[in-house]
């Protein structure tokens, strides 16, 4: 992350708050994380030097319409400073800082299926015993780790997936 996302991300988050308009906000940040990351046209015209500065504040306007007015004006504020290339880096370092302001954080989950509810609720009263914080679950499925898990809480990771203890096993093996 730039310091400069950062900086951003904080005064949304401060002027959310004297608007008491974090979550409106919060809601528009992670559309922006989705949109951004899920078009490279998005991303091309945001980060082109060749695209003027009006058009790329037009085409926030038009795809994020129905987000809140403190969201309008960072985009406002990104194209003045010439900085709307950052703007996906300032939607997740907002995220980051709305979690940790409301002491809840992210708990990434790798399984080989889709957690079913009980075991989504089994991973929450882990992270909430390991960290003293309440997490929200996000489950990526991916089949190449055979069965098990791998739980990822900010910087701390558990892999207890089966293909790290054959891959551990292995090594053994193999000295």
């Amino acid at each position: 992350m730039s310091r400069a996302a950062i900086r951003y991300a904080k005064a949304v988050l401060s002027l959310a708050q004297d608007k008491s308009a974090t979550e409106d906000v919060q809601k528009d940040m992670q559309s922006i994380i989705a949109t951004v990351s899920d078009s490279a046209e998005l991303r091309m015209v945001l980060s082109s030097p060749l695209i003027k500065s009006e058009v790329k504040l037009a085409s926030l306007r038009e795809i994020f319409k129905s987000s809140s007015d403190l969201t309008q004006k960072l985009f406002d504020t990104l194209i003045q400073n010439k900085r709307v290339d950052l703007l996906a880096e300032v939607a997740k370092e907002y995220t980051v800082l709305f979690d940790q302001l409301n002491n809840t954080q992210v708990a990434k989950v790798t399984t080989a299926v889709a957690l079913d509810k009980a075991l989504s609720d089994k991973v929450q009263a882990k992270v909430k015993e390991l960290t003293g914080n309440e997490a929200t679950i996000e489950n990526v499925i991916d089949e190449s780790i055979i069965g098990g898990f791998i739980l990822r809480v900010g910087d701390l990771q558990y892999n207890a997936s089966i293909a790290n203890k054959l891959t551990t096993l292995r090594r053994e093996l193999s000295n």
